[in-house]
This record gives C-alpha cells, structure tokens and sequence, in this order.
C-alpha cells in the first residue's frame, strides 16, 4: 500500500461499555421508581414461610447446588432479560416416610407491594433426593402447577426492579402427607393453602439474592 493509502486508513479508538450503557430503556426508565421504592418491600410477615397453613413439625434438608444460602442467583436461573430462566436443580433430603406428594414455593418478600411476589407453585410427586436443572417447565405433565397471583403458571426466574436494591427469593418445600387431589380445581395459592392445611409433615428452606 502507498503513503496515501496508508495516510488515509482511520484507526478507531476502542470504546469500552459500562453496565449502565448496556441497559436496556426500559430498565433505564424504571430505575428511578426502583429507586424511589427501595424502602417499600412486601416483608416477611406475609410471607408463606409464616403462613399457619404450612407450619410443619419436622425439617427438610434443602439446597441449591448452583448457589450457596443466601448468595447470589446466577443470571441462568433469571428471567428472560437478564438469563435463560432455567429452574434450578434442588437437592433435598428427610422426608417423612409418609410423605404423598411435594410442595414447592418460590416466592420474593422484597417486591413493592402488599404481598410477595410468587414465582413458582408447584406440586410434585414424592420423589427422593432433589430435581434435575430445568425439569420445572410448563410441558413437565409429572408436575401440577397453580397459578400465581399473576396467573403465570411454571418456573419464573428472578427478576428484581431495577434499582430497588436486593431482593431474597425464597425457595419453600413442603412434604404433604396427603395429595390434592387431581380433581380439584385450584386456582391460586389461597384455594391452595386449606386444601394442604393439616397434612404438612415436614419443611424446607433455601435463600438466593439478587440485587438490581
């Protein structure tokens, strides 16, 4: 290549991208309510790890290999735009002998509003030892689901407001010593509380965070 030729080529500088750069607008525009609502929260004392419904004598060993208690959800386990909102494995042990089906509850007490946000509601059978990453999808017929109070139905990954500081997403598993049974309608979680009221052998807890 001549002198000219070389004279002309443009070297572009290298741009480095800050995490605010790679919001996307709407978080940019919810940012601001997140943060002008960082003091309102939903609180543990609705909460369904308080609820009389599910109280429980024994203890369940629960986990999250992915996460350690209390530490951070990886973006995997995320809803869609910030990961692939894949439900994570869980691993469990103690249940009762008698156990005839499995409850599983995640829900956030850190969301904005009068009462926590759920994510999941979930019936299982009393399978031993945990669940496989990802088998909590909506075409799972081995799993009935209850809608949430959003009528969503399947696994829903964490999601915070942006800019509303850390959200504690709580995952609850409940031995229940008699099934709901398979004909009874069951729209949301409060039809569901007295039909397993009485029957709760035993309870689990497990913690992941994200923060926004």
């Amino acid at each position: 290549m001549g002198a000219a030729g070389a004279s002309a080529r443009v070297v572009e500088p290298r741009i480095r991208h800050t995490g605010l750069e790679k919001m996307n607008a709407l978080e940019l525009l919810v940012t601001p309510l997140g943060l002008a609502l960082r003091r309102k929260r939903a609180g543990l004392e609705h909460s369904v790890r308080n609820a009389p419904e599910l109280a429980a004598p024994e203890t369940i060993a629960l986990s999250a290999p992915a996460f350690e208690e209390g530490g951070r959800i990886p973006d995997r386990y995320c809803a869609l735009g910030i990961g692939q909102n894949v439900s994570p494995a869980l691993h469990w042990s103690g249940l009762p002998k008698a156990t005839r089906q499995l409850l599983l509850i995640v829900e956030d007490p850190d969301v904005p509003l009068a009462r926590p946000s759920l994510h999941l509601i979930a019936l299982l059978p009393p399978r031993p030892g945990g669940l496989d990453e990802g088998v909590l999808t909506v075409g799972n017929l081995a799993v009935r689901y209850v809608p949430t109070r959003g009528g969503r139905i399947g696994y829903f990954g964490p999601r915070p407001v942006p800019g509303h500081g850390a959200h504690h997403y709580g995952f609850h598993l409940y031995a229940l010593g008699r099934e709901v049974p398979a004909g009874t309608p069951v729209a949301n979680l409060d039809e569901l509380l007295p039909l397993v009221a009485g029957h709760v052998l035993a309870t689990g807890h497990t913690e992941g965070v994200r923060k926004a």
